[in-house]
């Protein structure tokens, strides 16, 4: 005899939508929020709600969880949201923001050289980091730019450890030249002298 289900009272789980979302990642309680944030990448404008709940999260899970989702969702607009926090003031949202960018390699093609040439010194010094997740072609090519075209030595030498630890040897005459363009900066030229030697050997 075939088996026959019983019929259930429960009803059809509802799918979430983005004003549910909105409430769930404004919820007192971290434990809704960290829910709703979990569930943010299955749901139509999740990103933007992500993006507008972030700069006021407080809880370090629920932080983790909605960066989390994000990288999930991963869509140039999400990148560019994420990209925005490497300007907050708050070291946790700029850390965060580092993280979920190096887990969208495939959006720093053409995020990663504007950010690269920002104004900010700040943006371009956390910029260079992400040349890490890169390819060393692509990465070397990136880091020599700014070696050869940035005007602040913070940056340069931020460009410099990148080299050191994920360069081609094609980085060394960029190296050199900008040991000559800073002469009067000692921390900049041991990095490059270590970076050079260690391309070199």
């Amino acid at each position: 005899m075939p088996l026959i289900r019983k019929p259930t009272d429960r009803p059809a789980p509802k799918k979430t939508g983005s004003d549910d979302l909105l409430k769930g990642l404004a919820d007192p309680d971290p434990d809704q929020r960290w829910a709703a944030a979990r569930e943010a990448a299955q749901v139509v404008g999740g990103a933007a709600a992500l993006a507008m709940a972030l700069p006021t999260e407080n809880d370090p899970r629920v932080r983790e969880a909605m960066f989390t989702a994000l990288a999930r969702i991963g869509t140039p607009e999400t990148a560019a949201a994420v990209t925005s926090l490497l300007r907050s003031d708050a070291a946790n949202l700029r850390t965060g923001a580092l993280d979920t960018l190096r887990l969208m390699v495939s959006r720093m093609h053409d995020l990663l050289p504007k950010l690269l040439k920002d104004q900010d010194v700040d943006v371009r010094i956390l910029s260079c980091e992400l040349g890490r997740s890169l390819p060393s072609p692509e990465a070397t090519s990136l880091m020599c730019a700014v070696l050869d075209n940035d005007t602040d030595a913070n940056v340069c030498a931020a460009a410099v450890d990148v080299l050191a630890e994920v360069g081609g040897t094609e980085a060394l005459p960029s190296l050199r030249a900008c040991a000559l363009r800073f002469p009067a900066t000692p921390f900049l030229a041991f990095a490059i002298k270590a970076a050079v030697d260690r391309l070199a050997s």
